[in-house]
């Protein structure tokens, strides 16, 4: 049986998110090159590129950038909206990433594409692929949600409408996972079309002990892509900045 990620990035996932939007892409890329601090020409790992915004940002930017997502359907879209062939674009898990040890100088996690899983081990994995891709010295951001934001703001349910389709969302808190169950049917009649979503919440302490187990070491942590330092209660997100370690001569 597929996973949820597997059915939910598809067709419909680019009528669900059609709002986001370049513009904000390109403040939240402003943002990160002041985090990483990198020299014009690094090589840059996107991973879970999802439709390029950053990506593409990121390449006007001045950096080499490698886009990684396992959605056929929105690498298609990263393509069609590159039309200087800037970026390079690979369909991956991001549990196995395609790349060899200590390859970029940066990687990114953003809007979290992180916590899909079910069990704890294969989240680690990420981490651990995100560290051998890595130069040591090397970057990362690790954009995530805010459990205790979300459970404050959580909206159990919304209901809009988009290019003649109905969009039903139901969210709720279960077992330690934030789930959206969505409906998508035509205005027009006819059955509606379902997706679910699920993401592990995880906390500040817990986040940071994965990252820590794998090797990598935490250096900031961000509240939102304004910059103010990351406030528990608050803050809607938690935006880890931190590197893999040089090695020792």
């Amino acid at each position: 049986m597929a996973e949820w990620y597997e059915k939910s990035f598809g067709e419909d996932y680019l009528l669900i998110y059609k709002h986001r939007d370049v513009q904000g892409a390109a403040h939240e890329v402003q943002q990160m090159v002041s985090w990483l601090s990198l020299s014009e020409g690094s090589s840059v790992l996107d991973l879970c590129c999802g439709m390029g915004r950053h990506s593409l940002a990121l390449a006007e930017a001045g950096y080499r950038i490698t886009g990684v997502d396992l959605s056929d359907v929105l690498l298609r879209k990263a393509r069609e909206c590159d039309k200087k062939n800037q970026v390079a674009w690979i369909a991956s898990d991001m549990r196995h990433i395609p790349a060899d040890d200590e390859h970029f100088d940066a990687v990114l996690n953003l809007f979290t594409s992180f916590g899909y899983f079910t069990k704890d081990e294969e989240h680690i994995k990420v981490l651990e692929e995100i560290c051998r891709v890595l130069k040591p010295g090397g970057k990362f951001i690790i954009d995530f949600l805010n459990p205790a934001y979300v459970e404050r703001h959580l909206v159990p349910e919304s209901v809009r409408e988009s290019e003649g389709q109905r969009i039903e969302e139901k969210r709720t808190i279960d077992n330690g996972y934030v789930k959206k169950a969505i409906a998508i049917s035509d205005l027009d009649g006819g059955e509606p079309r379902h997706y679910q979503e699920r993401v592990k919440l995880y906390t500040r302490d817990e986040f940071k002990m994965m990252i820590e187990e794998v090797g990598l070491r935490i250096d900031q942590i961000h509240g939102s892509y304004d910059g103010e330092a990351y406030e528990p209660e608050s803050s809607p997100r938690m935006i880890f900045v931190g590197r893999r370690p040089a090695e020792e001569s």
